[in-house]
């Protein structure tokens, strides 16, 4: 069994990806795990170039680069301008001509500025050149709230970029999938969105960087249960397993998933689940309206409407800009109102 940092973890099973011979399991942090994923990626493959805001010398404003740049150079490491459309833009050339940039717009709010590189020609360009032209490039985005940032450090706008045909997005909830996921971003011959939880960055779990686990792209079930599914992701997925604790003790029977690929979707999981317990909720930090939330719980229903005892429930963030500092433990979803959502159904 893989140790992804929660006693519930399912089972692993092999990937795809070749990997080295068996190593010793690691305690790191997810920070450190992302990290460790850079760092070979570079040693593996000299095309692999990694720069953005802040993330030479200073290492991130998360630390998540930390040492790289001493490393490797500012041949393979480097700050680039604070302009997001110019980190985005010349990440496109680049993969364009043959090389694997890894970008970080250090938070979600400040990658508004590149989306209509992204939207217009990261998500498009293989369809646009009938396949001629692939764009084997990652963007790391520190996502969601939690860590007492203002204006434009806390926002959750993964919505945006899963809408987008054309990008595959992740999002990590622990140290060994922040490792495999961003690792198999970076392999890809797509455009990948790597959406990192900061408030969890200092979450640690074991890592095997030779065990992959399950699919990186799939759905995984890290708590059994009869009653309820909880679908979560990112810096939601100890909210959920928090409510499955509390929920246990009042004797209701709580199923934890953490979705783990935004886009594609895990239909397959998540159905399996929701057919069994028949009551489905779905937690995220965004607000709710048009949130990411909104896709997941039309597709359960369409999917699974005669197995379904109750609608489909969203736990999330309010329909307002995110708060000043001294106000988002309001804002955000907690293992109390998860519970007090599924009270509202009819048992």
């Amino acid at each position: 069994m893989i140790d992804t940092g929660y006693e519930t973890a399912a089972a692993a099973e092999p990937e795809e990806r070749d990997v080295p011979t068996a190593s010793a399991p690691e305690t790191l942090s997810i920070a450190a795990a992302l990290t460790a994923a850079l760092d070979d990626a570079l040693a593996a493959d000299d095309r692999v170039v990694v720069y953005g805001e802040d993330v030479g010398p200073l290492g991130g404003v998360f630390r998540v680069t930390d040492g790289l740049a001493a490393k490797w150079g500012p041949q393979r490491v480097w700050d680039s301008p604070l302009a997001e459309s110019g980190i985005v833009g010349t990440a496109i050339g680049m993969a364009m001509a043959g090389m694997r940039p890894v970008v970080e717009m250090q938070f979600d709010a400040f990658s508004y500025p590149a989306l209509e590189q992204v939207f217009s020609h990261v998500a498009k360009m293989r369809n646009r050149t009938r396949g001629r032209v692939e764009l084997p490039l990652v963007i790391r985005i520190p996502y969601g709230g939690g860590i007492g940032g203002v204006e434009h450090h806390s926002d959750s706008s993964e919505a945006y970029w899963a809408h987008t045909p054309g990008l595959t997005v992740l999002t990590p909830s622990n140290a060994h999938d922040a490792y495999h996921q961003l690792r198999h971003a970076i392999d890809s011959q797509d455009p990948v969105i790597v959406f990192e939880p900061k408030r969890r960055y200092w979450t640690r779990g074991e890592v095997r960087r030779d065990e992959p686990g399950t699919d990186w792209n799939r759905a995984r079930v890290l708590r059994e249960g009869d009653d309820v599914v909880l679908l979560s992701y990112g810096p939601t997925v100890e909210v959920a397993l928090r409510a499955a604790e509390l929920g246990a003790e009042e004797g209701l029977s709580v199923e934890v998933i953490d979705l783990r690929s935004l886009s594609p979707f895990d239909d397959e999981t998540v159905s399996a689940s929701v057919r069994k317990c028949s009551r489905a909720a779905v937690i995220h930090e965004a607000a709710q309206f048009g949130g990411y939330g909104a896709e997941v719980a039309a597709r359960v229903m369409q999917r699974n409407f005669h197995w379904l005892d109750a609608p489909v429930l969203r736990v999330t963030g309010f329909d307002i800009p995110y708060p000043s500092p001294k106000l988002e433990e309001f804002y955000l979803p907690t293992a109390e109102r998860v519970l007090a959502a599924l009270d509202t159904w009819e048992w």
